[in-house]
């Protein structure tokens, strides 16, 4: 085996998987607070438009990347598979039609930003002085699609064979660059909304070349080679309805909230901007929590491979108690210290209200997302992806909206907002967990 992978088949799971996902959990909030970094330079010192207009950017932006991080999850299920039967053909030629598939899928999504974006910020309700703000910010973020797509296939990569940590160094040297440029544009240069716009650019094509340049010098059996890289069919189906799946599922994920967010803007300037900083630590919580989910499909792909069955079952079993865990303590310390937390988006007094309101509720209710999102990262594992996706849109996607034309329209409360996370959390999560219980049944069988 080579240096650089890890076999996730044997010692122990409590351990492994912590020392698995220590690395992603640090790389996944050191991208958090380099995305907050935008906020928060534009925040200090562009004042609260400018923090409005990007913060109303959050929830389009993160459908469209939710698209690539879903599809990343199909391809380390795979290749986590083959890892752990040792099929070196199947590995090869799973790494390298994922390498083109991703290529295209970010420029497709990069041409569909542009299209959408302004129809879909209008459909939003997007307030009239931040909507000038927000364009901009999107019609420069997008071009750095292709990167991202290329930087998550990388990572998926890297993560299916057990090496969390060259991920973790390629992106702390781009996200450092996306700081100083942050500042350099913002303060040195005045260019707001459009300063932190590129640089955000800049570091997503950072990363993509450094994790790219590390799979070509790999000698493992998952490392690029140019004279491979074409697409194989059988390859190219199987990375197909597994991602593209997972990719509709967070997509349509996140553009369920785009409701949400519609309901938010209903509101005044000063509660929009509220939410936006106070949605910071959705993306901190829920990114520590990926980890473990990563870990999920890891140890379990690998293990499922191997035809280990009882590691299958107690890698979903580990990675979700330490999921939960994570959720439910990181929701306790930011309601203890929101006020603190806020503070780093925002000087305005009524600002930092509105968006304590949002953190007490979201922070007493991050955990109980791991059973819905853990369990998801399970059943791919076992390369189930359509009807988890099919759960997920009608428990978190339908289920939402229906909320927001229902008890929102009904109250006109942001406490009724914000509530109906807990709420499609909890259904979702029930329908996920019998299903994967049924088809662990059904797969362990077979062995």
């Amino acid at each position: 085996m080579n240096q650089e992978a890890c076999d996730l088949t044997t010692g122990s799971l409590w351990k492994k998987i912590l020392l698995f996902s220590f690395p992603l959990m640090i790389s996944n909030v050191l991208q958090v607070l380099f995305n907050m970094s935008d906020i928060a330079v534009v925040g200090q010192f562009a004042g609260p438009l400018a923090l409005g207009a990007v913060g109303s950017t959050t929830t389009l932006v993160a459908m469209f990347t939710a698209f690539l991080i879903g599809m990343g999850g199909g391809v380390n299920a795979l290749v986590a598979r083959y890892f752990g039967s040792r099929n070196e053909k199947d590995i090869s030629e799973t790494v390298h039609s994922s390498a083109i598939i991703s290529v295209g899928l970010g420029i497709v999504i990069l041409l569909l930003g542009q299209i959408s974006s302004p129809w879909i910020l209008s459909l939003l309700g997007t307030k009239p002085e931040l909507l000038e703000g927000a364009m901009l910010y999107l019609r420069i973020y997008f071009l750095g699609m292709p990167a991202m797509a290329v930087y998550n296939f990388g990572n998926a990569v890297f993560g299916a064979v057990g090496n969390t940590k060259k991920p973790l160094l390629f992106l702390s040297a781009a996200g450092v660059i996306n700081v100083l440029l942050n500042l350099t544009f913002v303060i040195g240069f005045h260019l707001d909304v459009a300063g932190v716009a590129i640089a955000s650019v800049i570091s997503q094509y950072i990363s993509a070349v450094l994790i790219i340049r590390a799979l070509i010098k790999s000698e493992g059996t998952y490392g690029l080679r140019k004279k491979e890289l074409r697409l194989s069919p059988k390859k190219t189906k199987q990375i197909l309805s597994i991602g593209i799946p997972a990719g509709l599922q967070n997509a349509i994920f996140q553009a369920a909230n785009l409701f949400i967010q519609a309901g938010v803007n209903t509101f005044s300037a000063t509660v929009v901007a509220g939410n936006s900083a106070a949605a910071n630590a959705d993306a901190l919580v829920y990114d520590v929590m990926t980890a473990f989910y990563i870990a999920c499909g890891s140890f379990l792909g690998q293990n499922y491979g191997a035809g280990k069955k009882e590691r299958v079952k107690k890698s979903y079993l580990v990675s979700l108690t330490y999921s939960f865990g994570t959720g439910l303590v990181m929701g306790l310390l930011l309601v203890l210290f929101g006020n603190q937390f806020l503070s780093l988006f925002t000087r305005d007094a009524a600002v930092i209200e509105a968006g304590r309101f949002r953190l007490t509720i979201m922070g007493l209710c991050y955990g109980v997302s791991a059973f819905m999102d853990c369990t998801i990262a399970a059943a791919r594992g076992l390369g189930r992806s359509l009807v988890p996706t099919i759960i997920v849109i009608l428990g978190s996607c339908v289920f939402r909206v229906a909320w927001i034309y229902t008890i929102f329209a009904y109250f006109r409360t942001m406490q009724s907002l914000y509530l109906l996370y807990i709420f499609s959390w909890t259904i979702t999560a029930a329908a996920e967990i019998l299903y994967f219980k049924r088809e662990y049944r059904k797969e362990m069988a077979n062995y």
